[in-house]
């Protein structure tokens, strides 16, 4: 237990590039209760989830939800249990009270979902699922239930490779790999753009990089939202956002972002595994992408937060009870112009990882002397995991139009939803659980019951246990390395310190967040996918 608690106090953290002065006792909120008289407001649902009762927080419309198993639920209750014994002073807040402080906000439905993987965030936490009625004239969008990096999300590409072709040049392909995609902090890009061109990749997206060559056509198919925010406007996004973003386009970035050579090492749905292109042959080579927006998508985040603290001054009626929730209702110029930006950010980071998709391609032709198209290297799917899209949801037995915010979560649709691959239609729409460096990956399915609790979604990876200065302080890099080595597992990475920031060890296991999905009926398991090979920034 001590070990989980200090794993838990080390996890409230802020999300990457949220800005300082991260106080929990700047917050407005009532004055802290004892740890006991918080647990009144906790119930038990089942064995994976609990709920968060009216009273946790002041103004709560809707009660708060969290999925956990025994492992994880430790991590989130020491969390809860060191806020309180700080009297709200000197830390973050936990997870538990972000959840319920969304539950609070104007328009939200259903409830305030907080997913396996959770800790605590700017404003929402990461891994939490709000959803807004749009025919209430009060809902609300806010920038902190996106986060800083819009569109982050996962692709994966498959191959007709196995392991056994691979393993020879596994060494020589990190390296290549390596080489072609442009990694860490402040990485340009090799994929040459202009500020005409980039305000079309604005709004085109996917069909920029189709129109430039830098996609195939059946890639747009295999992308949420074709790869493509219709409501993206380039005019919405700052010319800061722009500048950042203008030489970052093609780049990978640093932080938790990663390119994988993966294997299939476990099948739990033949099935699905087979829809998804013959992942269901232990021992399939592909390819995982993880990054997004870059530092355009930040800006766009730091400019809407800025203009809605400023409309939230003006609207006397608009209250929330943590300044980091600044937000708009969705009808105003601020919530209007949000969308509009953010889906233009959105469309960035899905050109960005078709870049870094034309790049891998470009790599494995190259080393195996063929074609892309000769070693299949489609995409099998690409989802978002830190966005806002208007869907369709049945909120107590009725049929509404929601603007549903995703933050560290991804979206996960049942098998025949009309917004999935006509491929995946008889299996649900795949879900890209990236693990940490070294550990597994996962692709799991939606389900109709995560339709029916969690607004169509699922978990989106490992999420943190410790802080990146701690893992700094308590890890040697060289430890880390011989780890990696040990379990045949290149890396390469373009500094050092992230190793120890990215360490298994800093984060939760992504197998306890995968098995509580699983077996809370939100998504299913259907490959385990092991890394053979890790770039990092």
């Amino acid at each position: 237990e001590k070990r989980l608690g200090e794993a838990a106090r080390t996890a409230t953290m802020p999300e990457e590039g949220a800005p300082a002065g991260y106080e929990a006792a700047q917050r407005g909120a009532s004055k802290p209760r004892a740890y006991d008289e918080e647990l009144k407001f906790l119930e038990r649902r089942d064995a994976t989830s609990w709920t968060i009762k009216p009273g946790f927080v002041p103004g709560m419309r809707v009660p708060g939800r969290f999925y956990v198993d025994s492992a994880l639920e430790s991590l989130v209750f020491d969390e809860l249990r060191h806020h309180c014994a700080a009297q709200g002073y000197g830390g973050f807040l936990p997870a538990l009270k972000q959840i319920a402080n969304v539950a609070a906000l104007p328009g939200i439905v259903g409830g305030s979902i907080g997913l396996p993987d959770i800790h605590s965030g700017y404003g929402f936490a990461i891994g939490n699922v709000a959803a807004f009625d749009l025919a209430d004239r009060d809902a609300i969008v806010s920038p902190g239930g996106v986060g800083f990096d819009i569109n982050c999300g996962v692709r994966v590409l498959r191959t007709n490779l196995t392991e056994k072709d691979v393993q020879p040049l596994r060494e020589r392909l990190a390296q290549s790999l390596f080489d072609h995609i442009p990694v860490g902090v402040g990485s340009k890009g090799v994929i040459p753009t202009s500020e005409l061109h980039l305000d079309a990749a604005l709004e085109m997206g996917m069909d920029w990089s189709l129109r430039e060559g830098y996609a195939w056509v059946e890639d747009k198919e295999h992308c949420e939202e074709y790869g493509r925010m219709l409501q993206a406007d380039p005019g919405k996004v700052s010319r800061r956002a722009k500048k950042r973003g203008l030489p970052q386009l093609g780049t990978l970035g640093a932080g938790n972002h990663y390119a994988e050579i993966q294997v299939v090492d476990e099948v739990h749905d033949r099935a699905a595994a087979r829809r998804m292109g013959g992942l269901d042959e232990v021992g399939k080579v592909v390819i995982m992408i993880h990054s997004g927006s870059r530092g355009l998508g930040h800006q766009v985040a730091t400019d809407a937060l800025l203009a809605m603290e400023r409309a939230m001054e003006r609207d006397k009626g608009l209250r929330t009870n943590d300044r980091q929730l600044a937000c708009a209702r969705v009808d105003s110029p601020e919530g209007r112009d949000y969308l509009a930006a953010m889906a233009a950010a959105a469309n960035y980071a899905w050109v960005n990882r078709s870049s870094m998709t034309f790049l891998a391609r470009q790599t494995f032709a190259k080393l195996f002397a063929s074609d892309p198209d000769d070693l299949d290297m489609h995409v099998v799917y690409d989802v978002s995991h830190n966005i806002a899209k208007i869907e369709e949801h049945l909120v107590d037995g009725k049929r509404k139009t929601l603007l549903v915010h995703r933050k560290g979560a991804t979206r996960a649709f049942p098998p025949h939803h009309p917004l999935i691959p006509v491929d995946y239609q008889c299996c649900g729409q795949p879900v890209l659980v990236g693990g940490t460096m070294g550990t597994c990956s996962y692709i799991l399915a939606g389900t109709e019951k995560g339709m029916e609790h969690t607004f169509g979604s699922t978990c989106h990876g490992a999420g943190r246990a410790s802080s990146r200065n701690k893992t700094r302080r308590t890890l040697a890099f060289e430890d880390v390395l011989n780890n990696l080595e040990s379990k045949g597992i290149s890396i390469r990475v373009a500094s050092p310190k992230l190793v120890m920031e990215e360490a298994p060890e800093a984060y939760k296991d992504v197998n306890h967040v995968v098995d509580t999905c699983h077996a809370a009926g939100i998504s299913k398991k259907v490959v385990k996918l092991r890394p053979i090979a890790v770039i990092k920034g």
